[in-house]
């Protein structure tokens, strides 16, 4: 990582450590430094990670969407790790990889939809504090994409604000998957684009 966390990671170990850090290379390819971070609270670990296994089995919001609107959340937020753990989970799910380089600066962007647009604004307007979310935004995408999948699109945002919000406290920061794999490097967020709480790191 690129700089120190604020907790030292612990040794993450015995039969369920084997079983956490065999389930870690399948997914990402190594053993995340992050892991021995959660691994003080076992508990944190293994409730977040089961939240986020059932967050990825919805699907009334299409795939493309919601890893848009995960992304321009965590973007907003300023969660380097989210952003970078999102983009290189995205291989292999028919994502256009040139959209996904650009969320950080989507708002500068001429790659996306009207659709993806205001997908987006929505994902970055509920990740303020307070909540920005519109009537009219909400009217809009409710129209777009129906009730079931507005209410999915609203859950995942509030889902990766819990993780974002969590990593950032905590100092965990991007452990540079995408560049392992020889991913494209993600787009950077003009200053001053938008209002955004804080700047992807």
């Amino acid at each position: 990582m690129t700089t120190q966390t604020r907790i030292p990671a612990a040794e993450v170990s015995g039969v369920s450590g084997a079983v956490v850090k065999a389930a870690a290379r399948r997914m990402v390819g190594k053993v995340p430094d992050s892991l021995g971070v959660l691994w003080h609270h076992k508990g944190v670990m293994k409730d977040s990670m089961g939240i986020g296994r059932k967050v990825e089995g919805w699907h009334e919001l299409d795939r493309p969407l919601s890893t848009f609107a995960a992304m321009a959340a965590a973007a907003t937020i300023g969660c380097s790790f989210c952003l970078d753990f999102n983009y290189f989970r995205s291989r292999g799910h028919d994502i256009d990889e040139a959209k996904l380089r650009e969320v950080p600066r989507w708002h500068e962007s001429a790659a996306f939809t009207p659709l993806e647009r205001r997908v987006m604004e929505y994902a970055e307007a509920a990740s303020q504090t307070p909540p920005a979310v519109t009537d009219e935004l909400s009217d809009a995408l409710l129209d777009d994409l129906g009730p079931a999948a507005l209410v999915e699109l609203a859950a995942r945002v509030a889902f990766m604000n819990m993780s974002a919000r969590m990593n950032i406290a905590l100092g965990i920061r991007s452990e540079h998957f995408a560049d392992a794999c020889g991913m494209p490097p993600l787009a950077v967020r003009a200053s001053g684009a938008s209002p955004s709480v804080g700047a992807a790191a």
